[in-house]
């Protein structure tokens, strides 16, 4: 008999874990909520799995419950053309990046080893006794989004989204396409993901707001992509967003070879 599919979450649960557990309990998927960073052992070569977590959680179990894990290139921003970005975005490694000596936006492209944030120089990013020098980051312009939207992608259309920030501070609210600002960066997504699809997983976290340019018009960018298995769902639908999550967080033995680029490498299990 086939394994019912099981949807895991790491011991802390946070408020999106809370809703993709009902959408997926109505869905008729098995929930299970681990106790520690250890699978136990019913899960192990379950062969229906699908994760929600943070990247250091997914990499501590990925392996034992044979997940693939799709996620976008490193270079993703970077390889854009810039008149999707509004700004200069560049990869680098973290000993680089330490020789700015101007206010600079640097995060890594898709793990949390240091805070992502504007610094006044390079000086101030963590040193190599925190991280290694050639951890590559994402080095960018600093801007100021006026209005900052999650769009959650599936096979490179928009499924469901969310605005999430006004002006640098967090103002969470469903998608309304009536609104100028919204219709702006939605058109503006369309455009980005016809151009991008095949540069992207099947199913991602796609950033993007409106700033001001200039010439005081308000123009779409590209804030970032991410993981849709670790990405905060706000206030987008939340059925929608589990199908985005269960495609983006699989057994790895119905990857394809689409995705296959786009899946993480997950460290061996230790024994």
């Amino acid at each position: 008999m086939a394994s019912l599919p099981v949807l895991v979450f790491p011991p802390r649960f946070n408020d999106t874990a809370r809703v993709l557990s009902e959408a997926a309990a109505r869905r008729g998927l098995r929930i299970e909520t681990l106790s520690t960073w250890r699978v136990p052992e019913h899960l192990r070569g379950h062969g229906a799995a699908h994760l929600y977590a943070g990247p250091l959680f997914a990499d501590a179990v990925g392996a034992e419950l044979n997940l693939a894990l799709l996620q976008p290139p490193e270079d993703f921003l970077p390889s854009l053309d810039p008149a999707f970005l509004a700004r200069d975005v560049r990869l680098a490694s973290i000993a680089e990046a330490r020789t700015i000596r101007r206010p600079v936006f640097v995060k890594p492209p898709a793990d949390k080893q240091f805070p992502a944030k504007v610094y006044a120089d390079g000086s101030k990013l963590p040193g190599p006794d925190a991280v290694d020098d050639d951890l590559p980051v994402l080095v960018s312009d600093v801007v100021r989004f006026l209005v900052e939207y999650r769009l959650f992608v599936l096979d490179g259309a928009i499924h469901t989204g969310s605005r999430y920030a006004t002006d640098g501070d967090l103002d969470i609210a469903p998608l309304d396409p009536a609104n100028a600002d919204t219709a702006l960066a939605l058109d503006f997504a369309d455009d980005l993901l016809r151009a991008t699809a095949a540069r992207l997983p099947s199913a991602v976290v796609v950033d993007v707001g409106i700033l001001r340019s200039e010439d005081g018009a308000r123009r779409p960018a590209v804030i970032e992509a991410n993981m849709a298995w670790a990405s905060g769902h706000y206030a987008a639908d939340a059925d929608r967003v589990l199908d985005v999550v269960l495609r983006a967080a699989f057994d790895h033995g119905m990857l394809t070879t689409r995705d296959t680029p786009f899946a993480r490498p997950v460290p061996a299990v230790r024994g």
